[in-house]
């Protein structure tokens, strides 16, 4: 039983080994293309000025809302007790309004990259299918996802060389 048992395992490894020797398996960085293709940093350009947009428009914001809270403070002993804490729950209302604001920016943001991530993936898909056309490859695997792998078989290099000749530019909408 045994020996029935190692010869078959022993067959599938022989018969498993051949048909890997037959396919042409190559893995590829995606996140570096994204990081270092011209397009990718263009995303990352087009993401970073909205950002930083953002960014001032909040500051501005907060600063005025700091500012209503120090005069609603300031006010505290001059104003009754109903107007005081009139004052004090529009506040509320506005900070809520503001950080439910800043959420929604951050999610269209995230959303944009989503979005211009995709479009470039689109975009370099009919790239890898025609490299692994010309470079007869079976099978193109993500370097995440790959625990161990020889550095011959990493095209990244040649495929950032070729997505920076034919994708220039990406809009995030």
């Amino acid at each position: 039983m045994f020996k029935k048992f190692f010869i078959t395992n022993i067959f599938v490894l022989i018969f498993l080994s051949s048909y890997a020797e037959e396919q042409k398996i190559v893995y590829l960085n995606v996140d570096k293309i994204m990081q270092q293709s011209i397009a990718g940093k263009s995303i990352i350009n087009q993401l970073d000025k909205l950002h930083n947009k953002n960014l001032e428009k909040f500051k501005k914001n907060d600063e005025i809302l700091k500012n209503k809270e120090k005069k609603i403070i300031a006010q505290k002993n001059i104003l009754t007790q109903e107007d005081f804490q009139n004052e004090i729950r529009n506040l509320r209302t506005e900070i809520i309004a503001f950080q439910k604001e800043q959420a929604k920016a951050s999610d269209d943001i995230n959303k944009l990259r989503i979005g211009a991530t995709n479009k470039l993936i689109l975009k370099l898909s009919p790239i890898l299918e025609e490299y692994a056309k010309k470079n007869s490859i079976s099978l193109i695997l993500q370097k995440k996802n790959i625990v161990m792998g020889k550095k011959e078989i990493e095209i990244t290099n040649e495929i950032l060389q070729i997505t920076n000749k034919e994708i220039k530019n990406i809009k995030i909408n």
